[in-house]
This record gives C-alpha cells, structure tokens and sequence, in this order.
C-alpha cells in the first residue's frame, strides 16, 4: 500500500488495522458517493464555526476515516491555508481518501447546500427585504456555532493535552 507523501509504509492502526495510523491512505472501500454524500450532509447541518465540530463527529467518531490527531493536524492545515476551513478541509480529507475525484466529491458536496440556501435567501430578500424574526434566527444560529466550537475544542483538548507544558503552550498562545 502506497502512502502519499512519504515513501515510508507506516505501521497499520490498532483500531481499524485497514487504516494506516495517523492518516489514512487511498481507500477504494470508501466510494465517492459515500464522500459527496457525508460532505453534503455536514454542508447541510453546520452553521458558521460550528462546521469542525460537525466535520469530527462525522469523520472520526461516526464514519472512522480520521483519527484525532490526523483530524488536528488537516485541521491545523486547513487553517494556515487561505479560504474556509471547510472547504479546505473537504479538500484535505477527499485527496487522502480518494485522491482528486474524492477532493472534488466532498468539495462540491460541503458547498452545495450552502450556495442553494444563499441563491434562495438573495432572492427572498430582493422581493421581501429584512425581517426582523429572521434576523433574530441568525443571532440564534452563531450562538449555537460558539457552543459547538466550545464543546469541539473541550474534546479534542481531553485527547490533545497530556502534559502541564501542553496547556502552558495554550495559555501563552491565547495571551500572545
């Protein structure tokens, strides 16, 4: 099994041993269908920040494509990358499972539903205007993506901290 970007063969997962530990090769068990469907579905139920929290529950805990610390680090990456973390991460996680047709496949399935929802509120907003009650859905809408953030950074810091300098890193990276 070849591993991209390395020539080296990792040692396989304890967990899923058909997954190479720390990240995940090129897996024709995984179909596009299954990528642009997952994709579509978090594109369709993530709101604003929210999205990584929705993006690990569906690729670590329910799907098992990624492990925590390859989900860390594409995130990490998907950050330093300019655009959206979503669609940078769709792109991330696409490539490692099915090469460029995957990275297409979770690109346009993470996009879609959001395009179709903006295309429609343009148009409602042209004829109609604002409305306050939907102004104030909004507001509720990013005071459920900060929770979401919150509980998302609350388990990945359970799995990620193991040490007094771990946190020491974070306190002076927030200060800084």
């Amino acid at each position: 099994m070849h591993h991209r970007g390395t020539n080296k063969i990792p040692a396989p997962s304890p967990a899923r041993p058909e997954l190479v530990k720390g990240a995940v090769s090129l897996s024709p068990e995984i179909s596009i269908l299954q990528i642009f469907t997952t994709f579509l579905l978090i594109g369709a139920t993530s709101f604003g920040g929210g999205v990584v929290a929705y993006l690990r529950s569906s690729l670590v805990d329910k799907h098992e494509w990624l492990d925590d610390k390859t989900f860390v680090e594409l995130l990490a990456m998907s950050q330093s990358l300019p655009g959206l973390n979503a669609t940078n991460m769709a792109i991330l996680v696409g490539d490692r499972l099915r090469g460029i047709a995957g990275a297409i496949a979770a690109i346009l399935g993470i996009c879609l539903p959001g395009a179709v929802l903006m295309y429609v509120a343009a148009l409602l907003y042209r004829v109609h205007g604002d409305r306050p009650l939907a102004t104030a859905g909004l507001k509720g809408v990013a005071a459920a993506a900060v929770g979401l953030i919150l509980a998302t950074t609350l388990q990945l810091g359970r799995k990620s901290f193991f040490h007094a300098a771990d946190l020491v890193f974070v306190v002076l990276t927030v200060i800084g």
